[in-house]
């Protein structure tokens, strides 16, 4: 236990660090951006350890009032029919909708029309965790303070919500899975279009970070976010899977919580999820932990013969050696979900694009602070603040001929670390 709830603060990243210049002209990298952004992490001293922290966010899920109004998209790849549900950040309204989270009304068809601008607010993209939502107390914390900043510090921002989640009606059978980058992929594109002026940014949480990574190392070079944060990732699936089953409270809270939520987002969508589904429902139900719904989930409806296939193949923590924009992760080392010895330490030295944060305390998406607010949020708002308004960053797709990022030296060509086993 740390004295008094002031946990320690780590950084692993590259010993040659990504080089940046300002808006000013001055040199620094991304490391030295991602330390100056990052406050003392000084929580709740009552919450002393990762289980403490991530069992309070079931009692304290009040925080910052984000009003929503919600796009819903058809994805255009015929290999991920169906519709999807993107929630814009907008001024406080009073109307309300009982379909919806609270604060959420759909967007008329008149406002959806012209919801285009040419203003050149930064915005951010927003992926939550598993079977979350744009409701999240985390990702508000996130939002608040940089949709309210001031003048030309104001954020627009929206969240791509998963298939089915928050309160979403799913239009076809399939659901979402750890590499399910579709949605965020059409959005961004979509968002580049609408917002031709917008400078645009990601963050993940939990599951959403796992997504985003895969997301952004897929785009490689060409990906349209300028910088993203990554917190509470469980980077490595397969690893993490493992030490959920190796103890009592892994297996019984954790994985059984996570399993049951799950399984009544199958029951939830029952009627759209069982056409023309290979799934076997009744194994589904008798399923208690999450790697056993993953089991009966999604092995069959993507075609792993294992969960420890999907896991393996829809896992991140390789991918972080594609990504080729600024990348901010913040972990917490007790993390009882996400667990520590899931968390990409080597590659991270491997890669001048990313820096892990760790704390010694935190729990999963918790990082509880005296009075409720969260601690992730100081240094997220502070790096993505840094990334819009005092970095100058250069525009995607600055290629060689030979599809390397200039001034960058092409590794061993003989890994490639997108890779992937499954293909639509």
């Amino acid at each position: 236990m740390e004295w008094l709830g002031h946990a320690k603060t780590t950084f692993t990243h590259s010993p040659t660090p990504l080089p940046l210049n300002k808006k000013d002209g001055t040199p620094t990298d991304l490391v030295s951006i991602c330390c100056e952004a990052t406050p003392p992490c000084r929580l709740n001293p009552l919450l002393f350890n990762g289980h403490l922290q991530t069992m309070w966010t079931a009692i304290k899920n009040d925080g910052p009032p984000i009003h929503y109004k919600r796009g819903l998209f058809e994805n255009e790849d015929p290999n991920f029919k169906g519709s999807f549900a993107v929630d814009f950040v907008v001024p406080p309204f009073s109307e309300t909708d009982e379909s919806l989270p609270p604060r959420t009304v759909h967007l008329t068809e008149e406002e959806f029309g012209n919801i285009g601008s040419l203003d050149t607010r930064p915005m951010l993209v927003n992926l939550h965790g598993l079977s979350g939502g744009s409701h999240e107390n985390y990702l508000r914390q996130v939002l608040a303070p940089l949709v309210t900043a001031a003048g030309e510090r104001e954020w627009a921002a929206c969240v791509v919500n998963s298939r089915g989640c928050a309160m979403h009606k799913l239009t076809s059978n399939i659901l979402y899975n750890a590499r399910a980058t579709w949605d965020c992929r059409q959005t961004v594109k979509w968002l580049r279009k609408t917002f031709p002026n917008r400078p645009l940014y990601g963050i993940g949480y939990s599951l959403g970070a796992n997504i985003l990574t895969n997301y952004i190392a897929e785009e490689g070079p060409s990906c349209m976010l300028r910088a993203a944060v990554i917190v509470s990732s469980p980077w490595n699936l397969d690893a993490g899977n493992r030490a959920l089953q190796r103890t009592w409270i892994g297996r019984e809270i954790y994985s059984k919580t996570m399993g049951t939520n799950m399984k009544k987002l199958i029951d939830l969508h029952y009627d759209q999820v069982s056409k023309g589904s290979k799934l076997d429902f009744a194994k589904i139900r008798q399923a208690k932990y999450l790697h056993e719904f993953d089991r009966e989930v999604q092995g069959p409806t993507w075609g792993y013969p294992t969960e420890g296939a999907y896991y393996r193949d829809s896992s991140s923590v390789d991918s972080l050696l594609a990504v080729r924009i600024p990348l901010f992760a913040i972990s917490a080392k007790d993390d009882p979900i996400a667990q520590d010895e899931a968390l990409p330490y080597e590659e991270m030295k491997r890669t001048k694009y990313g820096v892990l944060c760790t704390t010694t305390m935190g729990g999963h998406l918790s990082w509880f602070e005296t009075g409720g607010t969260r601690w992730h949020a100081r240094p997220a708002v502070n790096f993505l603040n840094t990334m819009a308004f005092e970095v100058e960053l250069d525009a995607p797709g600055n290629l060689n001929a030979n599809g390397s990022v200039k001034g960058e030296e092409v590794g061993d060509i003989r890994f490639e670390p997108m890779h992937r086993k499954w293909a639509p």
